[in-house]
C-alpha cells in the first residue's frame, strides 16, 4: 500500500476562465503603504518589521494581519511575510484585470514575493475567487500558492505519516475545490426565468419539521 502522502493537487484556472481575467499586472511596480501601531526598521539590511494591526496596501492589493516582515533586494523588489493572531488567519485580497473579479485569500501565515509576483498561503489556507460579490471559485488546503502572472496555483494537503489512516474527523488533511464553470456551461446552469407558473412548494422533512400549523 502506498504512503498516505497527499500529492499537489494543480488547477490550471486559466483554462477555465472566458473570457480571460489576469491579477492587476500594475501592482507589483506600486508602493508599499503600510499602517500598524509599531515599527522597527533596518535600514543596512533592508527590512522593517510592522507588528499590531497591520493593513498593506499595494496597488489594488490589501493584506492585513498582526505581523509583517518587509525587505527590499537590490533590484528593488519587495517581499512581504504577513502573521496572523493565535488561533486567527491573515487575509489577502486583489483585482484582477478585466472586469469587477477579485482573488482573496487566508492562511495564518501569508507571503508575497514581488519578483516572482506570486503569493503563498500557509496552514489552513484558504484561495476564493469573486466576480462582482459572487463566489465563483474556492479551495482549501495546507499551503496554497497563487502565481500572478500565469494566474495557476497549486494546492498541497497536509502530509500524512504512514501509519495515520485519514478521518473524517479532520477534513484539513485533502484538499478541496469548488469550481463554477465559465461561459456557456454557466449560462446552462442558470434556473430558468420564471414565467409566471406555479410554484414549488417546499415540505418540511420528518427530521426538520417545526411547529404544525
Amino acid at each position: 500500500m502506498k504512503p498516505a502522502f497527499l500529492p499537489s493537487l494543480l488547477l490550471i484556472l486559466a483554462c477555465l476562465a472566458a473570457p480571460m481575467a489576469w491579477a492587476e499586472r500594475a501592482d507589483r511596480g506600486k508602493p508599499m503603504n503600510i499602517e500598524s501601531d509599531n515599527l522597527r526598521h533596518d535600514d543596512l539590511k533592508q527590512v522593517s518589521v510592522f507588528t499590531g494591526r497591520v493593513i498593506m496596501t499595494k496597488g489594488t492589493i490589501v493584506i492585513r494581519g498582526a505581523r509583517l516582515d518587509v525587505r527590499q533586494d537590490a533590484e528593488g523588489y519587495q517581499y512581504g511575510v504577513v502573521f496572523a493572531e493565535p488561533g486567527q488567519r491573515a487575509f489577502y485580497r486583489q483585482k484582477r484585470d478585466g472586469g469587477e473579479e477579485y482573488i482573496e485569500g487566508e492562511g495564518e501565515t501569508i507571503e508575497y514575493d514581488g519578483r516572482a509576483d506570486n503569493v503563498k498561503f500557509i496552514k489552513r489556507g484558504e484561495l476564493r475567487r469573486y466576480r462582482g460579490n459572487t463566489l465563483n471559485d474556492q479551495v482549501t488546503g495546507d499551503v496554497i500558492v497563487y502565481d500572478n502572472v500565469t494566474d495557476v496555483f497549486t494546492v498541497d494537503g497536509i502530509k500524512q505519516a504512514r501509519n495515520v489512516v485519514p478521518s473524517p474527523a479532520a477534513p484539513g488533511e485533502r484538499v478541496r475545490a469548488m469550481l463554477s464553470p465559465r461561459g456557456p456551461a454557466a449560462d446552462a446552469a442558470a434556473p430558468p426565468v420564471d414565467a409566471g407558473g406555479p410554484r414549488p412548494v417546499l415540505r418540511s422533512t420528518n427530521g426538520m419539521e417545526g411547529s404544525k400549523p
